[in-house]
Parts: C-alpha cells; structure tokens; sequence
C-alpha cells in the first residue's frame, strides 16, 4: 500500500503556491518587465544626467567627476547649439502639423469613400516606408532631390529645380519617414465614426471643409494627439536625415553625434533638451485634457 506521507512530502506546483499569494503572483508578472524598465532604460538616463553634470579635462580630453552647469549654459550661450536646438524644435513642429494636414483628408477618404481595393492599395502605400530600412528611405530622398535626381526630371521643364539639401528636404524626409505614425491612428478613429453623422451634417447645409473642421476634427482630437506624440518626438531626436538630406543644417542629434566623442557630458546635456521637450508638450496636451480619451 502506498502511505499517504508520501503525497504530504511531494512539493507543490510553483502555480499552485503563486495562486495562494496573490503579490508573489504580481512580482513574478512584472520581475522581468521592471527589470529593463528600471535596470536599463531610467538607468541609463540617469548615468547620462549624471553625466552632463561632469567635466572634460581641455589637456587630455578625459571626462572627470564633478559638478558644473557650465555644459547646460553652453546650450543658450554658445550660437551654434542654441540655434540648432530652436531649428530642431521647428521642423519638429512643421513635420508634425504637415502630417496632420496630409492624414485627416486622407483617412477619411479611406474610411468612408474609397472602394475596399482602393482602400487596401492606400493603406500598402501608407504603410510603404514601414517596410524598408532608415537608411534605405534617407537614401530614396536623397537621390529624388539631388541636382539630377527625380524631382529636377519632373519639374525642370517647368522651370522648377530641386530645392537642395537644406531645411526643406529635411522636413520632406521626416514626413515621409513618420507620416504613418499619424495615418494609422487617425484613419482608425475615422472608421470608427458613424456615416450618419457625415449625413447629418450635410442636411444641415454644411459643406465638406466645414465638416470636417467642425465635425470630424473634434472627433479625432486623441488620435491627432497620439500621432502628434510619435511625429514628435521622433523627429526631435532624428540626425540621420539632416547629416543626408539637409546640407548644413544641424539638429539635435548632430550636436549629440559630434560631442559624443570629444565632450560627453556637453553631449549628455544636449541629450537633455528633446526630453524637456517632449515632456512640456506632453503637459501642454495634458492640460487640454486630450490625453484623457487616449
């Protein structure tokens, strides 16, 4: 016979006891998760805060402990980084209110006007750039608006030229690079919105522009806001497309790039300022109670 000491002494099932402890079952859920939050991402960002305080050696170009603001300062005082951080903020901006202009129309045309294989050619070609590498699409731009690329063909005999490696072409390449962060959200929340308010509005007299602004804007305001979030700050931190397309013009991310070597904790400091940003611009959404509906 078998005795029943044998089943009292034969160990539990892990899934047994964690059912039994509700907060042993929650640590083991979030363990690994917490892990890369806390152990990697906040980590790191507070060693490169910790790092922007410190300083440089001008003999030896070796990064010594300490504490200065001096790298902080430099951002406002020195003429070259402040403008490269008000003209990185700018084209973040005009590559977020582009995207925003170019998804609205697009997405409700998708949503409530194209044809189901029209629709499905749009949304491949949307989500186009999605496929390919970064470097492949900063690329693609760069040759259409090289001085005998694409556009110079197209528009030459017009008496149109290529506008050339500058602001312009970098604010074309993030649009292009980040357009479908804003698309797809906004083209979900137009599919969502019943035809029947479409029909209302147009017994009441009102025509497309106005319904859209005064009906379907509203409406989309957390998806708008969403994809604001992405275009964003995505481009605030982008420096592949200006040192490519944009010529001279540097951003952020160049700054970074070029001290990242010779002066740490200045580029540490500049790495600040998106962060600063992207936070204001999340505050400022905040308080229009946008991110509520998210």
């Amino acid at each position: 016979m078998i005795s029943t000491s044998s089943f009292e002494t034969r160990p539990k099932p892990l899934s047994s006891a964690l059912h039994r402890h509700p907060r042993g079952r929650l640590a083991s859920l979030l363990a690994l998760p917490m892990v890369w939050l806390v152990g990697v991402y906040i980590l790191s960002l507070a060693l490169m805060l910790l790092t922007a305080f410190w300083v440089t050696d001008p003999f030896t170009s070796k990064v010594k402990p300490g504490f200065t603001l001096d790298n902080f300062a430099s951002i406002f005082t020195v003429p070259a980084y402040f403008a490269a951080a008000a003209r990185t903020l700018g084209i973040a901006l005009a590559v977020t209110l582009i995207c925003a202009v170019l998804a609205v129309p697009l997405a409700i045309f998708m949503a409530k006007v194209a044809r189901p294989w029209l629709r499905a050619v749009l949304a491949i070609a949307v989500t186009l750039p999605l496929w390919a590498g970064y470097l492949v699409k900063i690329l693609s731009i760069r040759i259409v608006f090289s001085d005998t690329g694409f556009f110079t063909w197209l528009f030459g005999p017009l008496g149109i030229e290529s506008p050339g490696y500058g602001v312009v072409v970098t604010v074309i390449a993030l649009v292009y690079l980040w357009f479908p962060y804003m698309a797809i959200p906004v083209y979900t929340a137009v599919a969502q919105i019943p035809v029947n308010l479409f029909d209302a509005s147009s017994d009441l007299g009102a025509k497309g522009l106005r319904t859209i602004t005064t009906v379907v804007v509203p409406l989309l305001k957390p998806a708008l806001i969403a994809g604001s979030i992405f275009t964003f700050s995505l481009s605030l931190g982008d420096y592949i497309a200006a040192k490519f397309v944009g010529g001279s013009t540097q951003m952020i991310g160049t700054i970074i790039a070029s001290n990242i070597n010779l002066n740490p904790p200045v580029a540490a400091a500049f790495s600040v300022v998106p962060i600063v940003l992207v936070l204001v611009y999340l505050l400022a959404v905040r308080r229009t109670g946008a991110l509520e509906n998210l």
